[in-house]
C-alpha cells in the first residue's frame, strides 16, 4: 500500500534547477578581475562557503570576507548576478511541479546560505506561488543535510509530519538522512526521474 503523501519537499540544485559551478565562478572572476580558480579558493578552499551555508557567518560578514580575499567589493547584487549566471531552471521539472494537485503542500530545503532565499523564487517563478513561505535554506536553519536533525527542524517550521512528507534530492546521502528522520525520500536527478518518483507515490 502506498503511503499517503500530503507534503512534498524538494532539494533545489540538481532537482528544480541546473547549477553550473564554472559559470558562477567565471561571473565573480570577471567582476574581481581574477581567475575562476582564485574565486574557488576564496569561497571553497577557504571554507567560507561552508561556513555561510551552515549559518556560522551572516551575509554581511560573508560578502565582506569574500571581497577582502578577492581585493574588490562584493555586494549582494554582484553575488546574486553570479548565482543567476550559474543557475538555470529545469523547465520540465517545473512543469511536473505545476501539474501537481493543488492540495499537495510544497516546499524547498537546500544547503545554501540566506542569499538563496532571494534567488530561488526567481528561478522557479512559474511555481513560486506554491512555495511561498516554504523555502528553507541551511544557512537560516543552522544545520545542513544530510544531518537528520535538519529535517526535523524544517518540518517543525513548516508544521508538517514526517510520515506524510516525501523528500527528493539528487544526492543519495541526503535521501538517507531524510529517511533516518522518518520522511519518505527518494533520489531525483532530472525531470524524468522526478516524474518516476511522483508516479511511484501516486502523485502524478
Amino acid at each position: 500500500m502506498k503511503p499517503r503523501i500530503r507534503q512534498l519537499l524538494f532539494d533545489f540544485d540538481g532537482v528544480l534547477a541546473r547549477y553550473d559551478h564554472g559559470q558562477r565562478l567565471a561571473a565573480l572572476a570577471a567582476h574581481a578581475g581574477c581567475t575562476p580558480a582564485r574565486v574557488h579558493e576564496a569561497l571553497f578552499d577557504s571554507g567560507l562557503e561552508a561556513e555561510y551555508d551552515s549559518g556560522l557567518v551572516d551575509t554581511g560578514a560573508y560578502l565582506r570576507r569574500l571581497g577582502e580575499t578577492l581585493d574588490c567589493g562584493v555586494n549582494e547584487d554582484t553575488w546574486l548576478a553570479s548565482r543567476f549566471a550559474g543557475t538555470l531552471a529545469d523547465a520540465d521539472a517545473l512543469a511536473s511541479v505545476a501539474a501537481l494537485d493543488e492540495a499537495l503542500a510544497l516546499g524547498v530545503l537546500t544547503n545554501n546560505g540566506r542569499l538563496m532565499e532571494r534567488v530561488i523564487p526567481r528561478i522557479v517563478a512559474p511555481v513560486s506561488a506554491r512555495l511561498e513561505g516554504r523555502i528553507l535554506v541551511s544557512g537560516a536553519l543552522g544545520l545542513r543535510k544530510p544531518d537528520p536533525a535538519v529535517f526535523g527542524r524544517a518540518l517543525g517550521l513548516l508544521g508538517w509530519e514526517a510520515g506524510s512528507t516525501l523528500f527528493v534530492d539528487d544526492k543519495f546521502g541526503n535521501v538517507q538522512g531524510a529517511r533516518r528522520a522518518g520522511l519518505h525520500a527518494d533520489t531525483v536527478t532530472d525531470a524524468r526521474s522526478l516524474r518516476r518518483v511522483l508516479a511511484r507515490y501516486g502523485l502524478a
